[in-house]
C-alpha cells in the first residue's frame, strides 16, 4: 500500500466527539514509551504527524489521522503510566475501553510491545482482555533495531509462544523499527488486505 496523504483529523476526549463517518479505523496502543508516535510517523512517512515526546504518557486523547482520505489511524493513550494519579488513570482506562468496545468503525487494534523486554503482566492482561472481548488485533514489536536480526526474531517468537498457554490461535504479529522503517510494508499490506475485505463484503 502507498500512503499518498496523511493528516491530523481530530483529538477527542469522548467517544461522541470522534469522526461521524464510517471509514475503517486502525487503533494503535501500548505501554507508555513503547514508541507509538514514532511508529505511526514511520508508517505514514510523515515525521511530525503524531507528536513524539521524551516524556512518556503525553497522549491523553483519542487522536484520529485520516489516511488517503479512505481510513484512519487512531493513536490511543498509552496504558500503565505509574506517575499519573489514580483518578486520571481510571479516566483514561474508561476512555480507552469505551472506544475499543463501542466504536463500530474500529477494524483492528495494533498492540505495541517493546521487543527488548520480557513479557509484562500489564500487556498480557490487555491482550487477554481484547481476546475475551472478541476485538480483532495484531501485535507489533517495536524498537527492533535495538537487537541483532537473529535475536529479534527469536525474542518475538519466544513472546508469542508464551501466549499459547491460553490462546488456541495466536494473533498475527509484526516486528518493526521506526528508526530503520522496518516492518512498514508488512503492516501496511495487512491493513490494505483488511480494507479490501471490507470493500468486497460491502459490495456483496
Amino acid at each position: 500500500m502507498k500512503i499518498n496523504k496523511s493528516e491530523f483529523s481530530i483529538s477527542s476526549a469522548t467517544l461522541s466527539q470522534c469522526p461521524k463517518d464510517t471509514k475503517p479505523e486502525y487503533a494503535f496502543i501500548g505501554r507508555s514509551n513503547v514508541g507509538k508516535s514514532s511508529l505511526i510517523n514511520m508508517l505514514c512517512n510523515h515525521k511530525g504527524l503524531a507528536k513524539t515526546s521524551a516524556t512518556p504518557g503525553k497522549t491523553l486523547l483519542i487522536n484520529h489521522f485520516i489516511i488517503n482520505n479512505e481510513w484512519y489511524i487512531v493513536d490511543l493513550p498509552g496504558y500503565g503510566y505509574a506517575k499519573r494519579s489514580k483518578t486520571q488513570r481510571d479516566k483514561l482506562q474508561q476512555m480507552i475501553s469505551s472506544y475499543i468496545l463501542q466504536r463500530k468503525q474500529l477494524t483492528n487494534v495494533f498492540v505495541l510491545i517493546d521487543i527488548r523486554h520480557d513479557p509484562q503482566q500489564i500487556d498480557r492482561e490487555f491482550i487477554d482482555w481484547l481476546g475475551k472481548s472478541e476485538i480483532p488485533f495484531a501485535i507489533v514489536f517495536t524498537k527492533g533495531d535495538k537487537l541483532a536480526q537473529s535475536k529479534m526474531k527469536q525474542q518475538a517468537e519466544a513472546y508469542m509462544s508464551k501466549l499459547e498457554d491460553t490462546w488456541d490461535i495466536l494473533p498475527p504479529y509484526f516486528i518493526s523499527s521506526a528508526e530503520k522503517a522496518y516492518g512498514r510494508e508488512e503492516i501496511l499490506d495487512y491493513i490494505e488486505s483488511i480494507n479490501e475485505e471490507i470493500k468486497n463484503n460491502s459490495q456483496e
